[in-house]
């Protein structure tokens, strides 16, 4: 053993604390006492922390839903919250790198603890070993804590850059051999995140002026707006400009969908006639949105004549779109700045019409799904309405009627997730998960399950595909094993339809080449085989009756539904023309 490597040993009789705890109680003072991860040899001494402490240290199945689990945790709690990450070094840090990037592209704040190999062996191919600086893509921050001194300050500084706008995943990498050793750590002075930015008066004004000229003025709100909790401020400014919201994927619920002002989810499954109100506006503005190429369709979706870009990134303004004002500020800073001055009498004098603006689209959208609800097009032979399998509308209309309005609804991505985003109206900012441009398949589950942890006294449902479960199918044993309260709705193709439809429209593959109809998944097994109750419905009718007697169980439980693997895909029903016309 090095001179310089602490040995646990010699210090076991001592009642200092050690390196472990003293990073414990950092992050408890912290507000940070929950912690996802899965424990190996070079963890314990934090398992051993946490443990003493009373923290919550939830043992997952698998590394790559350890990131997913503190993201849902923090997407669905008050601004601010966070949980952290544990995982061994090389492999475990290696999984968690796909949701660390999830976070990272959502903005999303995380303390992630790597249990680095130890100083003695480094450089050569101790067990797990990585360089460090492969994470370095993944987070917003990556740190190497160097001496045994240093690992609460580091840990500290950590969650300070982590809820500072823009927020976002941290990682702290600590060697094991620091751990369990008893070096004194440095007192640390208290310093706060520094406050986003606040608008220029002057671009304010200039906002102002040009939205209360326009005719017909539209709001695009996105995920920015959730992180700065601006719901408030976006709902006074809609009423104010008498102007419809359409939110991106991250955006959605900033505006409950309720609200008449509410238009829709600028998506790949938003409806031509989503499209068309932001094409048919005289002036947008944009908050909190990068307006990247998963929302926009590649940039193809046409933006107002006139466009005001709000964001914290300078470098997002006219990129995608020319800008005809572009401002780096807070999404809610800025919201409430143009509030105010629309109060002060600033508004506009046209009619009344932003209501009917919004309604107009959400009737069109209604209709679409109505008519793909009661199509028959892709039946098997004579089979009526009745019979044939469901659309993935029918079942979101059926458990959206089954929970409760303010429960949170965790979605995965994949095919489904279109029409989720489109036809599952969300009920406010913490209340809808989905991930964002990064789109990984797989966060369905673990999210739901840390957005429970989150909110104890919630129902929590988790809507995922059978593509995107099975690839965190092994979360349903970390729901049954903790204990945690989550409904799981899976929609069943025996397919990875999205891919398949794409694969036999463009290059003429076979139908269903990517489904494994002749091998299906029985869900209900997988599910009652890892101590969840299950059951399997086929009827729309019964798919409400399901939700609600999974709900009413005292712990997890699934709902398999059998989905028609050829119905067809958001992005193409809902961009094509009216079913009525």
């Amino acid at each position: 053993m090095d001179a310089d490597q602490p040995s646990p040993a010699a210090d076991r009789d001592d009642d200092s604390p050690t390196v472990a705890e003293a990073v414990v109680d950092a992050m408890l003072d912290r507000g940070v006492d929950t912690v996802f991860g899965i424990p190996g040899k070079q963890t314990l001494p934090l398992n051993r922390a946490l443990a003493d402490r009373d923290a919550r240290f939830v043992v997952a199945r698998h590394e790559t839903a350890v990131p997913h689990q503190a993201w849902g945790y923090a997407e669905t709690s008050e601004p601010g919250a966070m949980a952290a990450t544990c995982v061994v070094p090389g492999p475990g840090d290696t999984n968690a790198m796909n949701g660390l990037k999830n976070a990272l592209n959502d903005c999303v704040p995380m303390l992630h603890l790597a249990v680095e190999t130890e100083r003695s062996v480094r450089g050569g191919d101790g067990i797990h070993e990585t360089p460090p600086e492969t994470y370095d893509t993944v987070v917003k921050d990556n740190v190497l804590v160097d001496s045994p001194a240093g690992a609460v300050p580091a840990v500290v500084e950590a969650i300070r850059t982590a809820r500072e706008h823009p927020q976002g995943p941290v990682r702290v990498g600590i060697p094991k051999d620091f751990l369990a050793g008893r070096t004194p750590q440095p007192a640390v002075g208290e310093r706060d995140p520094s406050p986003p930015p606040a608008p220029p008066a002057v671009a304010v004004r200039e906002a102002v002026d040009r939205l209360c000229d326009a005719t017909a003025p539209v709001v695009l709100a996105g995920g920015g707006v959730r992180r700065a909790d601006a719901t408030d401020a976006l709902r006074s400014v809609a009423k104010g400009l008498d102007a419809p919201v359409v939110t991106t994927y991250k955006g959605k619920g900033t505006l409950p969908e309720t609200h008449p002002l509410s238009a829709g989810v600028l998506c790949g499954g938003a409806s031509t006639e989503l499209r068309g109100l932001l094409a048919d506006a005289d002036v947008g503005l944009v908050v909190g949105s990068d307006l990247d190429a998963v929302a926009t369709a590649s940039w193809s979706v046409a933006m107002p004549e006139t466009l005001i870009h709000v964001t914290l990134d300078g470098d997002d303004v006219g990129f995608g779109y020319d800008a005809d004002l572009g401002v780096v500020a807070d999404a809610d800073r800025f919201l409430r700045a143009l509030g105010d001055r629309l109060d002060e009498g600033a508004a506009s004098t046209r009619g009344d019409d932003g209501a009917e603006r919004a309604e107009s689209v959400r009737a069109a959208d209604r209709g679409r799904f109505a008519a793909l609800s009661e199509s028959t097009e892709n039946d098997v032979g004579e089979q009526s309405a009745d019979n044939r399998p469901l659309r993935s509308v029918d079942v979101l209309s059926a458990v959206r009627d089954a929970v409760p309005k303010d429960a949170v609804v965790a979605a995965d991505a994949g095919g489904f997730r279109l029409w989720t985003l489109v036809s599952f109206p969300a009920s406010g900012p913490q209340s809808y998960v989905n991930p964002g441009s990064w789109a990984t398949m797989g966060t369905g589950l673990p999210s739901a399950l840390g957005a429970k942890l989150a909110n104890p006294d919630r129902d929590v449902v988790a809507l995922t595909g059978d593509g995107g479960l099975m690839m965190c199918v092994h979360e349903l044993h970390t729901l049954a094993s903790e204990g945690i309260d989550v409904t799981v709705v899976a929609l069943n193709n025996d397919d990875y339809a999205i891919i398949s439809e794409e694969a036999s429209r463009s290059y003429d593959f076979p139908d269903q080449s990517y489904g494994w109809a002749e091998t299906g998944l029985d869900l209900v097994a997988v599910a009652s085989g890892m101590g969840l109750p299950a059951e399997r419905v086929r009827e729309r009718d019964a798919v409400g009756d399901a939700v609600e007697r999974a709900r009413a169980r005292d712990g997890p439980a699934l709902v398999e539904v059998v989905t028609d693997p050829d119905e067809p895909q958001a992005s193409e029903w809902m961009t094509g023309p009216h079913p009525s016309d």
